[in-house]
């Protein structure tokens, strides 16, 4: 099998509430580039991967550009047995994970594909028929918060993520986590994220405020060291999340002791390759594990979901529905979420097939 075409699309998600965060992040509209590699089979495998304005240092109108350099690497190479194949993009271009990161993905759908495989079979296999999702709600008023958190848990959902400091107001943060937490009762998982916005002695008075509810924190400061501090200060246990994006990172903030829980999203650690080579360490490390990515749709969403229920379930804390914060669908036959939990797609590989009619016309084409 060799790979013939690189297409990639730029598609607008927009979600269904603008979504908050700390130090004037926002989702509102936001573009997602979606993959194609083509084969000379017949075969297609697709990755997606979809930056959060001023979050990371990445954005989906890099991707083309980027695959356009690499275009010599990867058209005429063999797809089956993916981290072969990274190795060399590695090498001839080094860093630019982001848009590595859905190349990786359609590369793992490629072989799982040829395989005739689900694509957690390759990952592990299943260790489970669903797994528990979590709720992030934006960072709006205490009493808006506090409905979004009621709303979910009649659904099903038991795990809630309340954005903090949008509006850079300890106190208000505080209101916030209370009323989240009186809305969904003592017993579901709660915690609070200002995605590196809070400095270390406001996420410490907020922390230290809260810490007879059963309030979980992540990622408040910048730094790993600032993060093991607050961690420390307030004896609240502590979710990386920005910070965590290579196997250098997930040791430090073990070894500082402030990684009880971690995300780890696709495209922050360059695709499923790495994404299960950092899985497998936490898996050592005894860190439960959030596995998800920065944002997207429908592709991303069943990439993770793979790798979630390949996931062992004592170490997987939740995976995400991204698709189904955001709209347009691109494959509205992908399973959706029930009674708070959720499964990968049937079939083989990823088991998504986007409509190139919702996605408008391709802004590269590489053959």
């Amino acid at each position: 099998m060799k790979i013939t075409a690189i297409t990639v699309w730029l598609v607008p998600l927009t979600s269904h509430e603008t979504y908050y965060m700390a130090d004037g992040k926002a989702c509102d509209t936001v573009e997602t580039a979606i993959v194609r590699l083509q084969t000379d089979t017949g075969l297609s495998g697709w990755g997606e991967v979809c930056p959060i304005p001023h979050y990371l240092p990445a954005y989906a109108r890099g991707v083309a550009p980027a695959l356009a350099e690499l275009a010599p690497v990867i058209l005429g190479a063999d797809p089956v047995g993916p981290e072969a194949l990274m190795d060399r993009i590695d090498a001839y271009l080094p860093g630019h994970d982001y848009a590595k990161s859905a190349v990786d993905t359609a590369l793992w759908d490629l072989t799982a594909q040829a395989a005739g495989l689900p694509l957690h079979a390759l990952l592990g296999g299943a260790r489970q028929e669903t797994m528990p999702l979590y709720h992030s709600i934006t960072c709006v008023s205490p009493d808006d918060m506090a409905r979004m958190a009621r709303e979910a848990h009649k659904t099903g959902i038991r795990q809630f993520q309340a954005k903090l400091g949008a509006d850079a107001d300890w106190r208000a943060d505080v209101e916030r986590l209370i009323k989240v937490r009186e809305a969904v009762g003592d017993g579901p998982l709660l915690y609070g994220d200002w995605n590196c916005g809070a400095s270390r002695l406001d996420a410490t008075r907020v922390g230290r405020a809260v810490a007879h509810l059963d309030i979980m924190l992540e990622q408040p400061c910048r730094t790993i060291a600032d993060c093991a501090a607050v961690r420390s200060a307030t004896g609240l246990p502590m979710k990386m999340d920005e910070c965590a994006h290579d196997i250098a990172s997930l040791l430090e903030a073990h070894e500082l002791a402030c990684m009880d829980a971690v995300a780890i999203k696709l495209s922050k650690f360059g695709g499923l390759s790495a994404s299960r080579r950092a899985r497998d360490l936490c898996l050592h490390l005894g860190a439960k594990m959030c596995v998800e990515d920065t944002w997207g749709s429908d592709v991303t969403t069943a990439a993770l979901l793979h790798l979630g229920v390949s996931t062992v379930p004592a170490s997987l804390l939740n995976v995400c529905d991204l698709s189904g914060y955001v709209s347009p669908r691109l494959d509205e036959t992908v399973p959706v979420r029930k009674d708070g939990r959720i499964a990968p797609p049937e079939g083989i590989g990823l088991g998504v097939a986007p409509d190139p009619d919702r996605m408008g016309t391709p802004v590269a084409r590489l053959n």
